[in-house]
């Protein structure tokens, strides 16, 4: 019998704006992890003793988040006392890290079935409130050059050319490809409505998505990182990257991804789980990933990752049905494209994070989720999944359906 790890399911909740008037602020991290883990033991009529681990990405592992959440939720869920839990961090790579780990762990031999997603409500516990050498201690960020991630995408922008009308039009296309997917129901069977303890349905379907967006409003929006890059930032990328002149601050909260409270789950495991529990795999794990590049701009890693992940397949660019790169800003998507040399038409098909929202830690689970759904749908074979990451890393996984 093979060690393939098999996808068996995937899920996750909608998304919402993670400030205080946001849908999902009402619900503790604890309790949105624990009503996932619920439904995704009820889908499958899952006994939770068989589950080896859970492992979530949580990139502000603090507070109401810290103390291994994983452990958390997984007692909060009600479910097996023997099933353990863990907490993972490679900044936005979070969640994908867990699923990548968790297929690693099974395909080894030595476990058979592990969850692995994320959480991040950060309505309650916001980006950056964990703190860290990477900007908050002024002597490293000094050696290492550190530039805020958004200038790091402007610097994308500017380098391969990106005009603010490219980075808009990226952006309306996320926007109307979320608000289609979401209206037909594409999403339904992934999404997981959110409800509080008496049973009353909190949140639905996801509620952070514009489709209202057109170009002369997105056009409206003032950049965001030109008045913080006034601070020494863009002298850090001219004295890099130094046939420069300047730096075309070009990213707006428009074309850049959402802050959002979510989070997700990925049922992972051996061909011999799915016969002892009687349910059939969706997908096998067919490669992983991880690089790390430049880490001043931060954000060029998804495209050598996924060539990196090709390799360790055996497979090249034209075997890849549906991609998907995480939107932490448009030139990151177009910065990926373009090293890949692929077209949009097969790149985010059903929208991304500039429309849905990035829940951090839990993003990686919520693309599995809907690379799944799409392949299904739309009856293609293998996708690619890719994220850029803090620090300079990129992240990718290759799925195919079985």
């Amino acid at each position: 019998m093979s060690n393939t790890a098999y996808i068996y399911d995937a899920v996750r909740t909608p998304r919402s704006k993670g400030k205080k008037e946001g849908a999902l602020h009402e619900v503790k991290p604890v309790d949105l992890g624990a009503g996932l883990l619920r439904a995704l033991a009820q889908r499958s009529d899952l006994d939770t003793a068989y589950v080896d681990d859970v492992i979530m990405g949580c990139v502000s592992p603090i507070g109401e988040q810290g103390s291994d959440i994983a452990k958390m939720i997984v007692q909060n869920a009600d479910w097996d006392e023997s099933v353990a839990g863990v907490q993972l961090n490679r900044f936005c790579a979070s969640g994908l890290e867990a699923i990548n780990t968790a297929a690693a762990k099974v395909a080894s031999g030595w476990d058979n079935l592990i969850v692995a997603g994320g959480i991040e409500c950060m309505s309650r516990v916001p980006m950056g409130s964990d703190g860290g050498p990477m900007s908050g201690d002024a002597a490293f960020a000094t050696k290492t050059g550190f530039v805020p991630q958004g200038i790091g995408a402007d610097t994308i922008a500017t380098l391969d050319g990106y005009s603010r009308e490219d980075v808009d039009a990226y952006a309306l296309e996320s926007q109307k490809r979320a608000s289609m997917a979401r209206d037909s129901g594409w999403f339904d069977s992934a999404v997981i409505p959110v409800q509080d303890k008496n049973g009353v349905t909190i949140l639905e379907r996801d509620d952070f998505i514009k489709p209202q967006s057109t170009m002369e409003g997105l056009a409206g929006l003032r950049a965001s990182f030109e008045e913080m890059a006034k601070y020494g930032f863009d002298d850090i990328i001219l004295k890099k990257y130094n046939t420069l002149e300047r730096v075309n601050h070009v990213h707006t909260p428009g074309n850049s991804s959402g802050i959002v409270d979510g989070a997700s789950a990925v049922l992972i495991g051996s061909e011999q789980a799915g016969q002892d529990l009687s349910i059939k795999p969706r997908a096998k794990v067919s490669a992983t990933a991880i690089i790390s590049s430049d880490p001043i701009i931060m954000l060029a890693g998804p495209g050598p990752s996924a060539k990196k992940a090709l390799r360790a397949a055996g497979m090249v660019k034209d075997d890849i049905d549906l991609w998907e790169i995480n939107e932490a800003f448009a030139s990151v998507a177009l910065r990926y494209m373009r090293d890949l040399d692929i077209g949009h038409d097969i790149t985010n098909v059903v929208g991304g994070s500039i429309a849905m929202g990035h829940p951090l830690g839990a993003t990686g689970g919520c693309i599995i989720g809907s690379m799944l759904n799409e392949l299904e749908r739309r009856d293609l074979s293998t996708g690619m999944l890719s994220l850029c990451v803090g620090g300079g890393m990129g992240i990718s996984c290759i799925i195919e359906r079985v």
